[in-house]
């Protein structure tokens, strides 16, 4: 009996090293193709799909958005090799997209020496996250700096038209979205925590508030968004926007230590993970499923409970070993996305960080 559990006991942690040691492996080839697939020597910047250039499409680089979701791996992977330099050539790319026009300073959602084109508060916003993620680990002045600026950015796109809250894309009075208010709240919490200005910790209050009462569900999860002026609801439900404010209380409950935060935070969670994950499967797009983790894995780090990372762990794996083609790259079509590899790179990593926790 003593050798059985012997035997048993080696069998698992031999299991555990191995898993443990393919997350490192697929962070590593998952990077190696977007190198030698999806990123332009020449310049530094990225494509959009592996397919970009055969299909002679308007745009030769990548929007912003796969960046935003590329410098959030590049940052994971550093967390893994803190002596490594994964963010520096993601943050030369992103610097391509800056913009200087009035009101303020942002990034537009294409390469500026391509043609001028957009400016959306979300988009910012993640490249923000990323780089105050980054400024915690590593405090680098251009990380503070920058995310400084998307937030004047952020406060030009909030009027009082319903009550506040962040529009979505400059100049569009269209919508207000959770994709833009969500991480819009983690980027002033985040500065707080690094500046102690309570302008933001107020900030971010109010910007919870008001999607609280604009955009979440009943049972917990988030609308995607409120139309303006009618103040009709999109009633979507996509898994960042939960993720994110998720995140938001889990953030306001270790700065408060008011247990409402924390209560909330895993009310969403219950609802997240009943709304999402349905036959071993999260929803198909990547990213969302990487920010969702995010919120996630805050809260686990608060509570302990593994039934909030083990359905994750499902979905990653279930991917690497049904929708991984020749080259390393994943996703379901033939042309791979870079922000596909990107979310897949982050989802690995974060759980890799986990390891042993």
């Amino acid at each position: 009996m003593r050798l059985k559990l012997i035997l048993i006991t080696g069998l698992c942690a031999i299991s555990f090293t191995i898993q443990a040691q393919d997350y490192n492996a697929r962070i590593k080839a998952l990077n190696a193709a977007i190198n030698s697939k999806l990123k332009d020597t020449r310049n530094g910047l990225y494509f959009e799909t592996t397919d970009t250039v055969k299909k002679d499409r308007q745009n030769l680089h990548s929007w912003l958005w796969p960046l935003c979701a590329l410098v959030q791996a590049a940052n994971e992977m550093e967390v893994l090799q803190p002596d490594s330099a994964y963010l520096k050539p993601v943050s030369l790319a992103i610097d391509q997209y800056y913009n200087n026009s009035p009101p303020t300073p942002a990034y537009q959602d294409y390469v500026t020496a391509e043609r001028k084109s957009s400016r959306f508060y979300d988009d910012n916003e993640w490249v923000a996250i990323a780089y105050l993620d980054a400024y915690q680990r590593k405090p680098q002045k251009k990380y503070l700096d920058d995310s400084k600026m998307i937030y004047s950015f952020i406060l030009s796109g909030i009027d009082t038209v319903s009550g506040g809250g962040v529009y979505w894309k400059e100049g569009d009075l269209s919508s207000k979205n959770t994709c833009s208010n969500g991480p819009a709240i983690l980027v002033a919490l985040q500065l707080y925590k690094i500046t102690k200005n309570k302008a933001y910790l107020n900030k971010a209050v109010e910007l919870y508030q008001w999607t609280n009462r604009f955009l979440q569900s009943p049972e917990g999860t988030y609308y995607d968004n409120v139309k303006l002026p009618s103040l009709k609801l999109s009633k979507a439900l996509y898994t960042y926007n939960t993720g994110t404010m998720l995140q938001s209380n889990v953030l306001l409950y270790q700065i408060s230590h008011n247990k409402k935060y924390l209560t909330e935070a895993q009310r969403i969670a219950s609802a997240g993970k009943k709304q999402f994950f349905k036959d071993g499967r999260l929803p198909n797009e990547y990213w969302f499923n990487a920010v969702l983790l995010r919120g996630y894995i805050a809260l686990y780090q608060v509570d302990h409970n593994r039934n909030w990372i083990d359905f994750f762990e499902t979905d990653a794996n279930n991917i690497w070993q049904t929708e991984r083609d020749s080259n390393n790259l994943l996703g379901k079509k033939t042309e791979k996305r870079l922000i596909d590899q990107a979310a897949m790179i982050e989802i690995y990593a974060r759980l890799q960080q986990l390891k042993g926790k």
